[in-house]
């Protein structure tokens, strides 16, 4: 089965949008665990306009299935991993300034920079996954990197499968097929939905793990919290 983490990036949204402690992140956070999912990711930003770095800290005594930290890797973020030693840490090139994540890492032209960050979090046993579009030349460089996994990123898919493409599945079965030749594990993420997901699951082979945040908050306000995350681990087995 494929591992669901649960990105809780929007509910910290939601609570700093008034300032106070409400919704809860960390409560928030140990509910999707009993809920089932097997994982917690979040995003910390420089402007911590959602996830803050005291949530990341705060986040490690409530995380017992799987902690995923992403981000862009500077200083500070290297450092705050380093400190909270996650399970997993996933690099993504992204802007400080950026919305959301929009593109994945050129695995070729920044191998010495991502070699030597990923070399650091080894050192503390700390598995490393690189955010990478569906381009075989990424996968393979994500390998020369010393990369543990690659995160696809899936943007383009779910774009074209809600548009009736289902051929855009293509490059990811490519790309993960060639990941798991080379000994890399696969996660993907972003616009993966409860209408996409079973899709992409069946026809992405050796899929550990999937991130999924916006779409699968914005579900729960319809169908709530609980009834949404075991409607992914459904689809996801």
């Amino acid at each position: 089965m494929t591992k669901l983490s649960v990105n809780i990036n929007k509910i910290a949204t939601l609570r700093n949008a008034r300032g106070g402690n409400v919704p809860d992140l960390l409560k928030v956070a140990a509910d999707i665990q009993e809920f089932g999912a097997q994982g917690i990711t979040i995003h910390p930003r420089p402007d911590e306009r959602h996830i803050r770095y005291q949530d990341a800290r705060d986040l490690k005594s409530v995380v017992y299935t799987e902690f995923n930290i992403e981000g862009n890797p500077a200083l500070k973020f290297i450092d705050l991993v380093l400190e909270v030693k996650p399970e997993q840490v996933t690099l993504v090139p992204d802007a400080d300034d950026a919305i959301t994540s929009n593109a994945g890492w050129d695995t070729v032209k920044n191998k010495a920079f991502l070699t030597e960050i990923i070399q650091e979090f080894k050192r503390h046993n700390i598995r490393t996954s690189v955010f990478v579009d569906p381009d075989l030349a990424m996968v393979e460089g994500a390998k020369e990197i010393g990369a543990d996994r690659i995160e696809l990123y899936t943007e383009s898919f779910a774009h074209q499968y809600g548009l009736g493409n289902q051929k855009a599945i293509l490059p990811y079965s490519e790309a993960a097929a060639l990941a798991t030749s080379l000994g890399l594990g696969v996660n993907a993420g972003h616009d993966l939905s409860l209408d996409n997901i079973r899709f992409f699951k069946q026809n992405v082979p050796g899929l550990l793990e999937v991130s999924i945040g916006h779409a699968l908050i914005a579900e729960a306000l319809y169908l709530g919290l609980d009834n949404v995350i075991n409607g992914y681990l459904h689809r996801l087995k």
